[in-house]
């Protein structure tokens, strides 16, 4: 055998130790990862951290599914492991976007591998209907709709983590705003009630301005009921925040602006122009 040949076989060798040296020591950190999650309640700052040097760690080592590489079956389960915490730990982080990068990575665990090749997570249908409700919560519809398509329609219909984005859906389209809101206190997990908020503030968004267009002013008590508010305290600060003034009589008075007169067309202009134009062409012909 030649000395080349040799040399090669031997670092193809060395190649082989240092990944698995790497692979066991991405395993010891996502098993601390996996330890701070499972505290009641976790350390986010930690769990972040971790999360930090573990992305890099997968990107790397190949842990994570490419057209050039092939994991096993216990890498992909780590690295599904690993990004189900991420995209959860971003939900208690308030970090939408953060929680979309891990989704994007997630459906291919989710969508791509069956059951003998991978075996279904335990968090599966609670984080795609927890997207579903992320994109539903921005009226992101066209893209909620591409999403459902993925999905079977057995888990539509009968899946919990799945039917209630759906049905909130159903109740946006139908215009059933107090049904959204009772439905916040039946979420499926507790890490729905996010997006949720999220959902509820923007149909308040839309019900006021629908009222400012309506009407010179409104209320107190009917605020309070239009936009689903319990108590006059968050009645009081989301007029603030709209810029409502409070009159003595407990009416909110909406600051309006004046409204921008549309620019007229100069019709007999127009029509001069076109006259004189078609003389033109007449002339040149």
């Amino acid at each position: 055998m030649s000395f080349s040949m040799i040399q090669c076989s031997r670092d193809a060798e060395n190649d082989e130790n240092s990944r698995y040296r790497d692979g066991v020591e991405v395993v010891q950190m996502y098993q601390t990862l996996s330890q701070e999650w499972s505290r009641k309640p976790p350390n986010l700052q930690k769990c972040g951290e971790q999360l930090s040097k573990l992305k890099v760690c997968l990107l790397e080592l190949s842990f994570l599914p490419t057209a050039d590489t092939k994991p096993s079956k216990q890498e992909l389960l780590v690295a599904r492991d690993i990004l189900e915490i991420g995209a959860q730990w971003s939900i208690m982080m308030k970090d939408i976007p953060g929680f979309e990068r891990y989704m994007a990575q997630l459906k291919c665990y989710y969508l791509d591998y069956n059951r003998t090749e991978l075996p279904e997570s335990a968090y599966k249908y609670q984080l795609l209907g927890l997207n579903l409700l992320c994109l539903l919560s921005q009226t992101r519809l066209a893209e909620f709709h591409t999403e459902l398509e993925l999905l079977p329609s057995k888990e539509i219909y009968n899946n919990i983590y799945i039917k209630h984005p759906v049905s909130m859906e159903q109740y946006l389209m139908e215009g059933s705003y107090n049904k959204v809101f009772l439905a916040k206190g039946n979420v499926p997990a507790e890490s729905y009630g996010f997006f949720i908020d999220i959902l509820l503030n923007t149909i308040r968004d839309e019900i006021a301005a629908c009222a400012e267009k309506a009407y010179d002013r409104i209320s107190s008590t009917e605020t309070a009921r239009i936009l689903f508010f319990e108590n006059k305290k968050d009645v009081k600060e989301y007029a603030a925040k709209r810029g409502w003034t409070l009159r003595p009589d407990h009416f909110f008075e909406f600051n309006k602006e004046p409204e921008k007169k549309e620019e007229t067309i100069p019709a007999n202009e127009l029509a001069s122009q076109a006259i004189e134009y078609a003389r033109e062409l007449e002339m040149i012909v």
